[in-house]
């Protein structure tokens, strides 16, 4: 082998062990992900340099308007990417598993057991032929040692845990059989069947009434105190994250754009779009009524994402550089960060001498 090889030999190794560093603190450490779906329209690319961490027994809020990465995020960790979407770039972690090296066989035992999430609909989400004991069960048996009686057991208590009437009345019922809350009870008891070390929330609320919404809120936030374990929430209201997390990734186009702990989020909100998604919700306690203001524009073709910050087509602060160049992260504090060029203090003044 020459000099030359044996360098580059040793760069590429270099490479790959700093690729493979994981930060040991972390339950979720996803570094620079890039994934995109290969349709017959082109390459769609889902998430451009995604990074975000969440620590054992922490919330995170992942919020942001449809099509902008929050569920395919969510779902990677679990190894759930769907045909034809691929993962073509970083490093997803979870709970010391290199999860981009693990085999389909390998993912099934943490999946529901490690981690576990709730879907967004619930009764699509149940299969309608089943009984709820059959559902809860099944899941009970493929990842414990436990008999039929024992498992039988179990999804009765589960269903006691999350606070459902005559659980043994309703293990007997099918799904069309309960309501839309009731229903979406169930779904959080299998997922809660083996105390997964995270549960992911994909908008859990969504489809329920305001009374209903606080409820589901509430007892998924007890549960994580009593279970111990990390939850990822996902949803594109700003209102339902406020009260229930303690930190909050707003993502834009396959981006985050910004993250932070929550009252620097509600507070001193650095980018754009968060100003944007705050001044687009009511405050019940301003003096004033004030107009909403929507946020203009189109959402990003993700088929030919701009060259630059993804946000600058609808940015009413939009400067020459945004449209080119995507801003490295700016760290307001130890835990706060946003992309944006506005931040940019130097980049911002010189802006200003050229319209000048």
């Amino acid at each position: 082998m020459t000099e030359k090889n044996k360098n580059a030999a040793t760069d590429q190794d270099e490479e790959q062990e700093v690729k493979n560093v994981h930060n040991s603190e972390y339950l979720v450490d996803i570094q620079h992900e890039r994934l995109s779906f290969f349709t017959p329209a082109g390459e769609v690319k889902a998430l451009n340099d995604v990074s975000l961490y969440v620590r054992p027994g922490e919330v995170l809020g992942i919020v942001g308007e449809s099509g902008s990465g929050k569920s395919v995020t969510a779902y990677s960790i679990m190894g759930l990417t769907a045909y034809p979407g691929r993962l073509i770039g970083g490093d997803i972690w979870f709970n010391g598993h290199h999860i981009n090296d693990m085999t389909e066989n390998e993912m099934r035992k943490i999946r529901g057991n490690e981690v576990s999430i709730i879907f967004q609909d619930p009764m699509t989400s149940l299969n309608p032929v089943y009984t709820i004991g059959n559902q809860i069960r099944e899941v009970i048996l493929l990842h414990t040692n436990k008999s039929k009686k024992e498992a039988n057991d179990r999804a009765r208590e589960l269903l006691t845990l999350v606070g459902i009437n005559e659980p043994d009345k309703r293990l007997k019922q099918y799904p069309h059989e309960l309501s839309g809350g009731m229903r979406q009870r169930v779904m959080i008891a299998i997922a809660l069947a083996c105390e997964p070390k995270l549960l992911i929330a994909d908008e859990p609320t969504t489809a329920l009434d305001v009374t209903i919404q606080a409820q589901i809120l509430e007892l998924i936030m007890d549960l994580k105190e009593r279970l111990g374990m990390a939850v990822i929430l996902i949803t594109h209201d700003l209102g339902v994250v406020a009260g229930t997390c303690d930190r909050i990734a707003v993502m834009y186009a396959g981006k985050v754009v910004e993250s932070g702990p929550t009252d620097d989020i509600f507070y001193h909100p650095a980018h754009e779009y968060t100003k944007g998604l705050l001044q687009s919700i009511p405050n019940l306690k301003e003096q004033e009524h004030k107009r909403l203001v929507p946020i203009e524009g189109q959402p990003v073709d993700m088929l030919n994402p701009p060259a630059g910050c993804p946000f600058a087509p609808r940015c009413r602060s939009c400067m020459k550089i945004c449209l080119g160049r995507m801003p490295e992260y700016t760290h307001l504090t130890d835990s706060h960060y946003s992309a944006c060029w506005l931040l940019d203090k130097k980049e911002f003044d010189r802006q200003g001498e050229e319209k000048a």
